[in-house]
């Protein structure tokens, strides 16, 4: 199947396009930005002598002519524009950014008037261990934020167990290029370098994320506290969740019992930690409680996991493809 990739200059679609190259089904037939008249070995050096191929300008009707299915690596607002051209078009659509992964009521209330109110509804969320079957039945797939894939990951399993009249919280930690490629002033390298700082406590946008797909997924409204870190480090995040259980439970058969089938989560008997997973599609999970305390941790790399690699194993279910074609499981880059 030919696929388009449409905002290839950032960390996301570089990482597209490294997957993309080697998968054995999918044929990357246009890849575009927002200024094109270049080729991708300019806009991204390490794949010189690797994909010769024009960067266009991105438009749909162009991508309508070369492809069955695009990737949007692109800004929340930006995306919802071109989600809705391509899929008036008939291309089926895995958008990366935040535009279609919450409710119209919740996204416009933290992020802006949505200008694709019809095709919002039919969005499907691309957390494949609990979303696959409608994933195999959409057109249009949300992909998850990197903080909500780690932490519900981490979170779902223990709905049933947990005191839910009792706040949760949730602490996060993130490479500095989930911030994305612009510099500013919390991400330049004098600042972040040697240094940790939390942003937005109680306040980032992917608190609802996580908020409402745990009640769709459980039927439970949970307080849900989550502060978001910056880390000193190219890639790689760190979710711990605390809560508290309602009973003495075996918490690792809780965990196992969840994620027993899926070939991408590995439990661990040890704290995780995100070297483990950089460069792979791997979510490592460890859990422990003290009594009714219960602390749950994850670890992704948040460029694939949270972004990149985890877009194609849905369009791998969307397109009837086998789910975990094309995906590495050992990364090339320690």
């Amino acid at each position: 199947m030919n696929v388009a990739i449409i905002g290839a200059s950032g960390y996301t679609g570089l990482e597209l396009i490294k997957i993309l190259i080697n998968h054995p089904k999918f044929n990357i037939s246009y890849i575009a930005n927002s200024s094109g008249e270049m080729n991708v070995q300019d806009l991204h050096p390490s794949l010189k002598n690797v994909i010769n191929m024009d960067v266009n300008l991105a438009n749909a009707q162009d991508v309508a002519k070369v492809a069955d299915l695009a990737f949007l690596a692109l800004p929340h607002k930006t995306a919802m524009a071109f989600a809705k051209e391509l899929l008036a078009l008939g291309i089926k659509v895995v958008d990366l950014s935040a535009d279609y992964r919450l409710s119209l009521e919740n996204y416009e209330k933290h992020y802006c008037e949505h200008g694709d109110k019809e095709n919002i509804k039919d969005a499907v969320y691309g957390l494949p261990e609990y979303f696959k079957e409608d994933i195999k039945k959409a057109k249009l797939i949300a992909n998850p934020g990197c903080y909500p894939t780690a932490s519900l990951l981490a979170l779902l399993p223990f709905i049933d167990y947990i005191e839910t009249e009792n706040p949760i919280f949730i602490d996060a930690k993130s490479g500095v290029s989930g911030a994305g490629k612009n510099p500013s002033d919390t991400t330049h390298y004098c600042q972040i370098n040697d240094n940790v700082h939390a942003y937005n406590p109680f306040k980032h946008r992917h608190m609802p994320e996580i908020q409402e797909k745990v009640k769709i997924l459980k039927g439970k409204e949970l307080a849900i506290n989550f502060v978001p870190h910056l880390l000193p480090l190219t890639r790689g995040m760190l979710v711990s969740v605390y809560a508290t259980l309602k009973d003495d439970i075996d918490v690792n058969e809780v965990l196992n019992n969840a994620y027993k089938d899926c070939e991408f989560i590995r439990l661990r008997d040890k704290p995780v930690d995100v070297k483990s997973v950089a460069g792979t599609n791997f979510c490592d999970l460890f859990v422990t409680k003290n009594g009714k305390a219960l602390f749950v941790s994850s670890a992704i790399d948040n460029l694939l996991r949270g972004a990149s690699s985890q877009a194609v194993v849905n369009a791998n279910i969307l397109c009837g493809y086998e789910e975990y074609e094309g995906i590495p499981k050992i990364a090339y880059v320690p």
